[in-house]
Protein backbone atom coordinates (compact mmCIF):
# COMPACT_ATOMS: atom_id res chain seq x y z
CA UNK A 1 0.00 0.00 0.00
CA UNK A 2 2.84 2.20 0.89
CA UNK A 3 4.50 1.38 -2.71
CA UNK A 4 0.74 1.98 -4.17
CA UNK A 5 0.76 5.61 -2.35
CA UNK A 6 4.24 6.63 -3.14
CA UNK A 7 3.55 5.62 -6.90
CA UNK A 8 -0.11 7.48 -6.76
CA UNK A 9 1.94 10.69 -5.21
CA UNK A 10 4.76 11.20 -8.29
CA UNK A 11 1.63 10.69 -10.85
CA UNK A 12 -0.22 13.57 -9.40
CA UNK A 13 2.76 15.45 -8.60
CA UNK A 14 3.62 15.15 -12.39
CA UNK A 15 0.17 15.87 -13.74
CA UNK A 16 -0.24 19.13 -11.48
CA UNK A 17 3.21 19.90 -13.09
CA UNK A 18 2.20 19.53 -16.92
CA UNK A 19 -1.30 21.52 -16.15
CA UNK A 20 1.04 24.37 -14.51
CA UNK A 21 3.01 24.62 -18.04
CA UNK A 22 -0.12 24.37 -20.08
CA UNK A 23 -2.35 27.35 -17.93
CA UNK A 24 0.78 29.42 -18.36
CA UNK A 25 1.38 28.38 -21.85
CA UNK A 26 -2.04 29.21 -22.38
CA UNK A 27 -2.66 32.63 -21.09
CA UNK A 28 1.18 33.81 -21.98
CA UNK A 29 0.38 32.96 -26.15
CA UNK A 30 3.38 33.74 -28.18
CA UNK A 31 7.36 34.31 -27.99
CA UNK A 32 6.77 37.52 -28.15
CA UNK A 33 3.16 38.39 -28.17
CA UNK A 34 2.57 39.20 -31.52
CA UNK A 35 -0.21 37.15 -33.48
CA UNK A 36 1.75 36.03 -36.22
CA UNK A 37 4.22 34.63 -33.85
CA UNK A 38 5.22 31.11 -33.17
CA UNK A 39 4.10 29.84 -29.50
CA UNK A 40 5.94 28.53 -26.84
CA UNK A 41 6.36 27.33 -23.59
CA UNK A 42 6.83 29.47 -20.31
CA UNK A 43 7.42 28.00 -17.24
CA UNK A 44 5.06 28.71 -14.14
CA UNK A 45 8.25 29.71 -12.77
CA UNK A 46 9.52 32.47 -15.20
CA UNK A 47 7.24 35.22 -14.24
CA UNK A 48 8.32 35.32 -10.33
CA UNK A 49 12.30 34.68 -11.49
CA UNK A 50 12.18 37.25 -13.76
CA UNK A 51 10.48 39.77 -11.11
CA UNK A 52 12.75 38.90 -8.19
CA UNK A 53 15.71 39.71 -10.37
CA UNK A 54 14.70 43.67 -10.51
CA UNK A 55 15.86 46.02 -8.69
CA UNK A 56 13.54 48.16 -6.38
CA UNK A 57 14.21 52.05 -6.61
CA UNK A 58 12.41 55.00 -6.39
CA UNK A 59 11.72 56.54 -9.90
CA UNK A 60 14.06 59.21 -10.99
CA UNK A 61 12.84 62.38 -12.46
CA UNK A 62 12.16 63.28 -16.17
CA UNK A 63 14.90 66.00 -16.01
CA UNK A 64 16.42 66.02 -19.72
CA UNK A 65 14.59 63.56 -21.43
CA UNK A 66 13.20 63.42 -24.83
CA UNK A 67 12.42 60.47 -27.66
CA UNK A 68 15.61 61.60 -29.38
CA UNK A 69 17.63 60.38 -26.33
CA UNK A 70 16.33 56.84 -27.43
CA UNK A 71 17.25 56.32 -31.23
CA UNK A 72 14.81 54.41 -33.08
CA UNK A 73 13.62 53.30 -35.97
CA UNK A 74 17.18 51.23 -36.44
CA UNK A 75 17.97 49.18 -38.66
CA UNK A 76 16.86 45.26 -38.50
CA UNK A 77 19.75 44.51 -36.93
CA UNK A 78 20.61 40.80 -35.13
CA UNK A 79 21.02 42.42 -31.54
CA UNK A 80 17.57 43.74 -32.00
CA UNK A 81 16.63 40.00 -31.37
CA UNK A 82 13.70 39.78 -34.16
CA UNK A 83 16.11 36.34 -34.96
CA UNK A 84 16.78 34.44 -38.28
CA UNK A 85 12.88 34.46 -40.20
CA UNK A 86 13.44 38.22 -40.22
CA UNK A 87 17.32 38.23 -41.50
CA UNK A 88 16.77 39.38 -44.85
CA UNK A 89 15.03 42.19 -43.48
CA UNK A 90 18.29 44.14 -42.63
CA UNK A 91 17.73 47.01 -44.80
CA UNK A 92 14.55 47.78 -42.95
CA UNK A 93 13.74 49.49 -39.45
CA UNK A 94 12.54 47.58 -37.14
CA UNK A 95 9.34 49.26 -37.16
CA UNK A 96 8.75 47.86 -40.03
CA UNK A 97 9.79 44.27 -39.24
CA UNK A 98 7.86 44.18 -35.85
CA UNK A 99 4.73 45.47 -38.31
CA UNK A 100 5.63 42.11 -40.25
CA UNK A 101 6.09 40.14 -37.43
CA UNK A 102 3.00 41.07 -35.59
CA UNK A 103 0.59 40.94 -38.98
CA UNK A 104 -2.12 38.60 -39.12
CA UNK A 105 -2.92 36.68 -43.06
CA UNK A 106 -1.53 37.93 -45.94
CA UNK A 107 0.90 40.91 -45.53
CA UNK A 108 3.96 41.32 -47.40
CA UNK A 109 7.46 43.07 -46.76
CA UNK A 110 9.36 43.56 -49.54
CA UNK A 111 13.13 42.97 -48.59
CA UNK A 112 14.28 45.99 -50.81
CA UNK A 113 12.20 48.64 -51.13
CA UNK A 114 11.37 47.69 -47.18
CA UNK A 115 7.17 48.72 -48.73
CA UNK A 116 4.22 46.82 -46.73
CA UNK A 117 1.58 45.10 -48.80
CA UNK A 118 -1.52 43.88 -47.02
CA UNK A 119 -3.46 41.37 -49.16
CA UNK A 120 -6.66 39.81 -48.66
CA UNK A 121 -7.56 39.26 -45.08
CA UNK A 122 -4.78 40.92 -43.90
CA UNK A 123 -4.02 43.20 -41.52
CA UNK A 124 -3.44 43.82 -37.49
CA UNK A 125 -5.35 42.53 -34.66
CA UNK A 126 -4.97 44.82 -31.50
CA UNK A 127 -3.94 42.60 -28.70
CA UNK A 128 -4.29 45.35 -25.69
CA UNK A 129 -8.21 45.83 -25.71
CA UNK A 130 -9.73 49.40 -25.05
CA UNK A 131 -12.28 49.94 -21.83
CA UNK A 132 -15.28 52.10 -23.05
CA UNK A 133 -15.20 55.41 -20.91
CA UNK A 134 -18.77 55.45 -20.31
CA UNK A 135 -19.45 52.10 -19.57
CA UNK A 136 -15.98 50.67 -18.23
CA UNK A 137 -16.38 47.16 -19.95
CA UNK A 138 -14.23 45.89 -22.49
CA UNK A 139 -14.69 47.56 -26.11
CA UNK A 140 -13.88 44.46 -28.91
CA UNK A 141 -10.93 44.26 -30.43
CA UNK A 142 -10.05 46.07 -32.96
CA UNK A 143 -8.91 45.28 -36.44
CA UNK A 144 -6.61 47.23 -38.47
CA UNK A 145 -6.12 46.27 -42.19
CA UNK A 146 -3.99 50.05 -42.69
CA UNK A 147 -0.18 49.86 -41.59
CA UNK A 148 -0.53 54.05 -41.16
CA UNK A 149 -3.34 53.32 -38.35
CA UNK A 150 -1.22 50.57 -36.32
CA UNK A 151 1.08 52.13 -33.30
CA UNK A 152 4.55 50.48 -32.72
CA UNK A 153 4.51 50.26 -29.04
CA UNK A 154 6.78 50.24 -26.65
CA UNK A 155 5.59 48.01 -24.15
CA UNK A 156 8.04 49.68 -21.22
CA UNK A 157 7.17 52.94 -22.24
CA UNK A 158 10.44 54.98 -23.27
CA UNK A 159 10.07 57.50 -20.66
CA UNK A 160 9.56 54.98 -18.08
CA UNK A 161 13.08 53.50 -19.05
CA UNK A 162 14.36 56.86 -18.93
CA UNK A 163 12.68 57.43 -15.23
CA UNK A 164 14.14 53.59 -14.29
CA UNK A 165 17.54 54.06 -15.15
CA UNK A 166 18.41 54.73 -18.85
CA UNK A 167 18.94 58.05 -18.22
CA UNK A 168 22.21 57.13 -16.89
CA UNK A 169 22.90 54.83 -19.94
CA UNK A 170 25.02 55.61 -23.00
CA UNK A 171 23.09 56.35 -25.97
CA UNK A 172 23.68 53.25 -27.73
CA UNK A 173 21.98 51.16 -24.46
CA UNK A 174 19.17 53.43 -25.06
CA UNK A 175 19.32 52.73 -29.00
CA UNK A 176 18.23 48.90 -27.91
CA UNK A 177 16.06 49.90 -25.71
CA UNK A 178 13.98 51.60 -28.52
CA UNK A 179 14.69 48.85 -30.64
CA UNK A 180 14.42 45.52 -29.00
CA UNK A 181 11.95 43.36 -30.44
CA UNK A 182 10.65 41.63 -27.01
CA UNK A 183 9.69 45.88 -26.36
CA UNK A 184 7.72 46.56 -29.79
CA UNK A 185 4.58 45.24 -30.57
CA UNK A 186 1.83 46.38 -32.74
CA UNK A 187 -1.17 48.25 -31.05
CA UNK A 188 -4.14 50.10 -31.62
CA UNK A 189 -3.53 53.72 -31.34
CA UNK A 190 -6.63 53.73 -28.60
CA UNK A 191 -4.95 52.14 -26.56
CA UNK A 192 -1.81 52.90 -26.98
CA UNK A 193 -2.85 56.40 -25.83
CA UNK A 194 -4.53 55.26 -22.92
CA UNK A 195 -1.18 53.94 -21.70
CA UNK A 196 0.78 56.89 -22.77
CA UNK A 197 4.07 56.46 -20.77
CA UNK A 198 2.52 54.89 -17.77
CA UNK A 199 4.67 52.31 -15.90
CA UNK A 200 2.93 48.86 -14.25
CA UNK A 201 1.46 50.69 -11.06
CA UNK A 202 -0.73 52.66 -13.55
CA UNK A 203 -1.37 50.67 -16.34
CA UNK A 204 -1.63 47.34 -17.56
CA UNK A 205 -3.76 46.02 -20.62
CA UNK A 206 -7.10 45.18 -19.30
CA UNK A 207 -8.01 42.30 -22.17
CA UNK A 208 -6.33 39.14 -22.67
CA UNK A 209 -2.51 40.38 -23.64
CA UNK A 210 -1.98 41.57 -19.79
CA UNK A 211 -0.10 38.32 -18.59
CA UNK A 212 2.23 38.30 -22.05
CA UNK A 213 2.51 41.78 -21.22
CA UNK A 214 3.70 41.17 -17.77
CA UNK A 215 6.30 38.65 -18.82
CA UNK A 216 7.74 40.79 -21.86
CA UNK A 217 7.96 43.88 -19.32
CA UNK A 218 9.85 42.11 -16.70
CA UNK A 219 11.86 40.73 -19.50
CA UNK A 220 13.21 44.28 -20.77
CA UNK A 221 13.66 45.43 -17.07
CA UNK A 222 16.00 42.52 -16.55
CA UNK A 223 17.88 42.74 -19.63
CA UNK A 224 18.81 46.28 -20.00
CA UNK A 225 18.72 46.61 -15.50
CA UNK A 226 15.99 48.93 -15.07
CA UNK A 227 14.52 49.54 -12.06
CA UNK A 228 11.11 49.60 -10.30
CA UNK A 229 9.59 51.86 -8.06
CA UNK A 230 7.67 49.66 -4.83
CA UNK A 231 3.92 50.63 -6.01
CA UNK A 232 4.86 49.41 -9.39
CA UNK A 233 6.45 46.12 -8.12
CA UNK A 234 3.28 45.24 -6.02
CA UNK A 235 1.15 45.88 -9.25
CA UNK A 236 3.38 43.70 -10.97
CA UNK A 237 3.78 41.03 -8.35
CA UNK A 238 0.15 41.13 -8.04
CA UNK A 239 -0.17 40.58 -12.07
CA UNK A 240 2.30 37.68 -11.89
CA UNK A 241 0.74 35.98 -9.11
CA UNK A 242 -2.62 36.49 -10.79
CA UNK A 243 -1.36 34.66 -14.31
CA UNK A 244 0.59 31.92 -13.19
CA UNK A 245 -1.59 30.63 -9.64
CA UNK A 246 -4.79 31.55 -11.63
CA UNK A 247 -4.26 31.73 -15.36
CA UNK A 248 -5.82 35.51 -15.14
CA UNK A 249 -7.04 36.74 -18.52
CA UNK A 250 -5.97 40.00 -16.59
Amino acid sequence: MRRFLAVLGSVCLAVIMAVGYVLVDEWLGTDDGGPGSTPRTIPAGELSGLLAQVTVAPELPMTGYSREQFPHWDLNKPEHGFGADFAQYGRCTTRDVMMLRDAVGSVRLDPKTCALTVGSGGGWQDEYGFLDRKTGELKPYKWMTESSAVDAEHIVALAEAWRSGAAAMDEDTRRRIANDAVNLVAADPSANRSKGDQDAANYLPPGKFRCTYVDRYLQVKVKYGLSVDPAEQAALRTAVDTCVLQGGSG
